[in-house]
């Protein structure tokens, strides 16, 4: 009886211990402990998504979800309305004076950026905190997908900018091409499907880990093509039609506003099926938002995760006259959806506080347990989403939170600013060029007027003050001997064509008298060693020095170039006449004795000296006799595009078929000869002799310059006539758009926007006030009391007196140079006592703001254009 209730005992007992075993075993994780376990981010970016335009409408799904299951900012703005300079300022919670990325051209995805911006961006801060950190969809305007930012442990970057069909994806480094298929290819549901799949699995294999994701989705940004399914949805949206739409003229603001006019009714039928598209693009956003969140209900990860939405800058469709664009900085423009959901977020509340772009790298950091970076100018809005209830019951009166009442939207490049006298370009690792001149003028060889012997630059001062180096045209003093070697006598480096006759140790041992050039003039067959042998460009000059400018400019001084040599008078003879097949462009045997001084073209026409075409009298008097010789003309250009075509392929087929080993019948012989470029007598420019730098800067200059020969050619392929004076003008057609709806009412050109409209704008939101005051580049101001004028109608600047102008420069002044939350964070800046700041601006601004500031009043017709301050330094 004993030995069974023992065995019974230990049956139950094991029974029991295997039971807890199981329980605690099949319990899931996040019912265990969740206060130790770290949330997971999801990063919710859209592209262009106004908020004035109502597009929020459009997106039912996810309001029930962030609205009603979080929080929503009514002011939230963007420091910069531009996509790349707002994206970046997001990855680094930088203003852009900051950051540097100043267009979507320049410094976006740069070496600049990759080095000094790029590895401190948030995801590489969560990324090394144990965060398993993905990207899906757009990155930056000029990502090339070459690289994988630091920081992303999945990433799925868009290359350039944003498209829905027909782009390029850089999958963890290795590029891959999608086309026109639909659901596959569409961007939006790829970048959704990519996202939760992501999710599942990071779960799946670390249960333990959090997760940032960041989705950043190419809607509504275009060519807004829409879902299939959703291209017949709101035939007659018409929220983009505010009190601000297609007012014009509007002579009161800023040049672009002056310059552009009203829109015409191609423009206005534009615009409304514009906005159509845009909104039917964000009902895949929409679904996306649905999908992902019921991925997280179904994880039970809902509850551990912080949801953002919000977009990259606002838009404006028809607003005062301009068809369609962004970059101004008006609310349309730089007002953003921003909604949070997630662990203590309140749910469906509004918050009125003033959320920026920058403000998300702080938030994203702080939700991950880490301390914000001192150089971050934003702030986390955790502390803004905090109620206002008492700790305890003895803690009834709790401090009131401080919080920015002001912030800075800046728009184009930083200009140069002064420190002591001295001007201090950002983050440049070289001096400023007029610094770099005044140290040069401090030596001695540039002091004196071109007198020693061998100098060949001099320093002069201009008539603004300002020190120039200039070349000395004569050496030493010798004019004559300056004159009587003519072009020779200009200093160049010696390249690595004229070395091959410098016989070196270390060099082939080559024989000179098998690479002298074939066919050349009696005059050209001297000795080597007595003249530097013609660099290539001479080279060059030699065989088409009457089709060039170079020579035009040499035969005023040698006179008539047919007659004379380049070499200032080693040609004793006159030049033969030569085949036309040699002078393809000089027509035939010349019939007419050419004007003195001018270049002979063709038989019947020159090029004088000041550069003007000259023609004999029976061109401009015979019809016939203008046909035939433009008909000789388009012959002989022809002829010479085929012979150029064909030169071509001869120079690509040299360069692959490119000798490894020394071959002296070839002028580039030795790599190593690369290294041995020097400059004879200091012929170079003294900054050229930067070398890697200088290299660096003629590249970029020279792809700036191919992109916009690029685009010149292409619209001159097509016909394309729409432009206009310093705006940025864009062309649309029946062709446009290849998803329904289509535009079928013809091509159309627009004018609305400027790459060079640079701009700082102070925009406050406080108790007693809410306005915008700017300052353009060219010394414009504009002030706008949004709370008697909303849309912005009227530039109230000039009901503003003289000191108020100055206390709003001041602030303004203050922000464009701040560095840190602690500097751009007006409010709490303001709010100190007196005396802890040392200039005390800020005090006296907080005087002036507690004045009752006029009403807004129509100026009078003699100020119609707005006034512009005289002396104004803006």
């Amino acid at each position: 009886m004993a030995d069974r209730l023992l065995l019974f005992l230990f049956v139950s007992v094991t029974l029991g211990h295997s039971h807890f075993l199981s329980s605690q075993r099949l319990k899931p994780h996040p019912q265990r402990d969740r206060r130790n376990i770290r949330p997971n981010i999801i990063l919710i970016l859209t592209d262009d998504q106004d908020l004035e335009l109502g597009s929020m409408q459009a997106m039912n799904k996810t309001r029930r979800i962030m609205e009603e299951g979080g929080t929503s900012f009514s002011n939230a703005f963007v420091t910069t309305p531009m996509c790349c300079p707002s994206r970046s300022s997001m990855l680094t919670g930088k203003y852009v004076h900051n950051h540097n990325t100043y267009t979507n051209n320049e410094n976006c995805s740069s070496l600049s950026w990759q080095r000094q911006h790029e590895p401190w961006t948030f995801g590489v801060y969560l990324n090394n905190t144990g965060y398993r950190t993905a990207f899906f969809g757009k990155y930056l305007n000029e990502y090339n997908g070459s690289y994988v930012p630091a920081g992303w442990r999945e990433w799925l970057g868009l290359v350039k900018n944003s498209r829905f069909y027909n782009y390029t994806l850089s999958r963890n480094g290795v590029r891959e091409k999608h086309g026109a298929q639909y659901p596959q290819d569409y961007l939006t549901d790829l970048i959704t499907v990519e996202s939760i799949r992501y999710f599942r699995s990071s779960k799946r294999v670390y249960p333990h880990r959090p997760i940032l994701m960041v989705l950043s989705h190419a809607a509504p940004h275009g060519p807004e093509d829409s879902a299939p399914q959703y291209s017949t949805a709101f035939p007659n949206a018409s929220q983009h039609i505010t009190p601000s739409y297609n007012y014009a003229p509007n002579p009161d603001k800023h040049w672009i506003l002056r310059y552009t006019g009203a829109m015409k009714p191609v423009h206005m039928q534009f615009t409304n099926t514009l906005h159509r598209k845009r909104m039917q693009t964000l009902l895949s956003v929409d679904d996306s938002v649905e999908q992902l969140y019921n991925m997280l209900v179904d994880t039970g990860e809902v509850d551990n995760t912080y949801i953002i939405y919000t977009s990259d800058h606002g838009y404006h469709i028809g607003q005062f006259g301009l068809v369609k664009g962004k970059s101004m900085p008006y609310e349309f423009d730089i007002r953003v959806p921003f909604y949070i959901r997630g662990p203590n977020v309140e749910q469906g509340s509004i918050n009125p506080h003033i959320v920026l772009n920058i403000d998300l790298a702080p938030t994203i950091l702080d939700i991950a347990g880490l301390d914000m970076p001192p150089d971050m100018d934003g702030k986390s809005i955790l502390t803004v989403l905090d109620t206002e209830k008492p700790a305890n019951r003895f803690q009834l009166n709790r401090k009131s939170k401080v919080w920015r009442d002001s912030f800075l939207v800046e728009r184009g490049k930083l200009l140069h600013q002064w420190a002591e006298g001295k001007e201090v370009t950002q983050e440049e690792n070289f001096l400023p060029k007029q610094r770099r001149v005044k140290d040069l003028c401090q030596r001695a060889e540039y002091q004196t007027a071109c007198q020693q012997s061998g100098q060949k630059w001099q320093c002069v001062e201009d008539a603004t003050g300002k020190l120039r180096l200039h070349k000395c045209k004569t050496e030493g003093g010798g004019g004559a001997k300056h004159l009587q070697r003519g072009v020779a006598g200009r200093q160049r480096p010696i390249t690595i064509k004229s070395q091959l006759y410098q016989q070196k140790s270390n060099t082939c041992d080559c024989d000179l008298h098998d690479l002298r050039p074939l066919n050349l003039r009696p005059s050209m067959l001297r000795p080597f060693n007595k003249k530097v042998f013609f660099s290539k460009k001479q080279f060059k000059t030699l065989k088409s020095y009457s089709r060039n400018r170079y020579s035009r400019s040499m035969s005023r001084l040698n006179g008539y170039p047919s007659n004379h040599s380049l070499v200032g008078g080693a040609w004793s003879k006159p030049i033969k006449d030569e085949p036309e097949d040699d002078f393809s462009g000089m027509g035939g045997v010349p019939n007419i004795l050419a004007p003195p001084n001018s270049i002979k073209v063709t038989h019947r026409c020159s090029i004088l000296a000041n550069a003007t075409v000259t023609c004999d009298t029976g061109v401009y008097e015979s019809l016939q006799a203008w046909k035939d010789h433009k008909l000789h003309i388009d012959h002989e250009i022809e002829t010479l595009q085929t012979k150029i075509k064909n030169l071509r392929e001869v120079r690509g087929h040299l360069k692959k078929a490119r000798p490894l080993e020394c071959d002296c019948s070839q002028y580039l012989y030795k790599s190593k000869l690369k290294s041995k470029l020097r400059t004879r007598g200091g012929g170079l420019h003294p900054f050229r002799k930067g070398g890697a730098r200088d290299k660096k800067v003629w590249l970029l200059k020279e792809q700036k310059r191919r992109k916009k020969m690029r685009k010149i050619m292409k619209r001159i392929r097509n016909n394309d006539t729409c432009s206009m004076p310093g705006l940025t003008c864009f062309t649309h057609d029946n062709r446009h758009w290849h998803t329904p709806p289509y535009w079928t009412l013809g091509s159309f050109c627009a004018c609305t926007s400027a790459n060079n409209n640079t701009y700082w704008c102070l925009r406050t939101i406080n108790e007693s006030h809410n306005f915008l005051f700017c300052e353009f580049a060219t010394g414009f101001l504009e002030y706008f009391d949004l709370n008697t004028d909303p849309y912005q109608l009227l530039n109230a600047v000039s009901s503003l007196d003289r000191t108020v102008l100055n206390q709003l420069h001041v602030q303004l002044m203050e922000l464009r140079g701040c560095r840190g939350h602690k500097q751009c964070d007006s409010r709490t800046r303001s709010v100190q006592p007196a005396g802890e700041w040392e200039h005390g601006s800020f005090d006296d601004y907080r005087l002036f703001e507690r004045r009752k500031w006029p009403r807004v009043k129509r100026p009078s017709s003699s100020r119609t254009l707005g006034p512009i301050w005289d002396g104004w330094k803006g």
